[in-house]
């Protein structure tokens, strides 16, 4: 499919070299030439890892070109996200990064987040469970809350590490109630839920997406959602607002996922970026693919992605100053309260 371009191009810059030195930017201009590597700052077989590898096909064929897409965990998606933050801002290194890079600074995780990078789009926003191996004797949640209670210190979360979406759920649970629990720390969704299979670990706040397969097998039970109101692809599991009413301020809430450049990246790549990812992610494809995996649409660039990453920061920091998790308040940081 590509070898068609190339030639393309390989004719296009014969014809130039004979023409004027005029048309010379033109030939700059046609991006991509190369192949695009894509950094996922988590393990494989996880919600942002999986999400990468359904939409890239269709963004490859709208570029024309490969993306190449290697997993750099560690670090609470750090390492892997400077390695795109750090290479020459030239539009062929591109990160698919989940939500916990805004968290970043309020954590001493990192002293940036995705201010340094440039969204070229906004992807989906997954639902929100807390799960359990279906050994567990708990019918919901408040039946796990109680247990906690009973024994602060001894339930085992899975946990992605601080700023990951279990950490910042937990921030949110203990802003507005007590759960007192040890966190198990793991690279990925993936691990995370061979472990809570083979009950090495009590439960987790997990993304939709990536427990929806095994809870429909009956492997793992959801005890909550993270809504207001039940959610269309798991009707019968109640919203965590029925057991804590107050998490209702911190609603509605998710992971998100987006595809991101170095925010020096020229203008007119970004653009092309831009329109490529939007193309994707609207197709009937991909979209059947968000609500099999239990996430709704974004599709944002440009200001209105800037828009959504802001709210996004100011309602989960300021939880998380609120459940004294934060390690840098966010005031200090100069992000508003919501």
């Amino acid at each position: 499919m590509h070898k068609h371009k190339r030639l393309s191009r390989l004719a296009t810059t014969l014809l130039v070299t004979a023409a004027p030195l005029a048309a010379t930017p033109q030939v700059l201009a046609d991006y991509p030439e190369r192949r695009i590597d894509a950094v996922v700052p988590w393990g494989a077989g996880g919600s942002t890892d999986n999400m990468a590898r359904s939409l890239t096909p269709h963004v490859e064929e709208i570029l024309d070109t490969d993306i190449v897409i290697t997993n750099r965990p560690g670090g609470t998606g750090v390492i892997g996200t400077n390695v795109v933050r750090t290479r020459p801002a030239n539009g062929y290194s591109l990160l698919y990064g989940a939500e916990n890079a805004q968290l970043y600074p309020v954590l001493a995780l990192a002293d940036f987040d995705y201010g340094d990078l440039h969204p070229v789009g906004l992807i989906g926003q997954g639902i929100v469970l807390i799960v359990a191996p279906p050994s567990k004797k708990w019918n919901d949640f408040s039946d796990l809350l109680a247990e906690a209670q009973a024994k602060p210190g001894e339930l085992r979360m899975g946990d992605a590490g601080p700023g990951g979406l279990p950490s910042t759920v937990l921030a949110m649970l203990n802003a507005v109630d007590e759960l007192d629990v040890r966190s198990v720390t793991f690279g990925g969704d993936g691990p995370a839920i061979t472990a809570l299979l083979g009950n090495h670990i009590d439960f987790m706040p997990m993304a939709l997406a990536s427990a929806q397969e095994q809870i429909r097998a009956g492997n793992l039970k959801a005890l909550a959602v993270l809504s207001s109101e039940p959610v269309e692809q798991l009707p019968e599991v109640p919203p965590i607002t029925d057991f804590l009413p107050e998490m209702d301020s911190f609603l509605p809430w998710g992971p998100f996922w987006g595809a991101y450049v170095h925010k020096d990246t020229p203008d007119d790549i970004k653009a092309t970026l831009e329109n490529a990812y939007s193309e994707a992610i609207a197709q009937d494809e991909f979209q059947a693919f968000l609500a099999r995996n239990g996430a709704t649409s974004l599709n944002l660039q440009g200001e209105e992605a800037g828009d959504f990453l802001s709210r996004w920061q100011s309602v989960t920091t300021w939880a998380m100053e609120d459940a004294g998790s934060a390690k840098v308040s966010p005031e200090t940081l100069g992000i508003p309260q919501p």
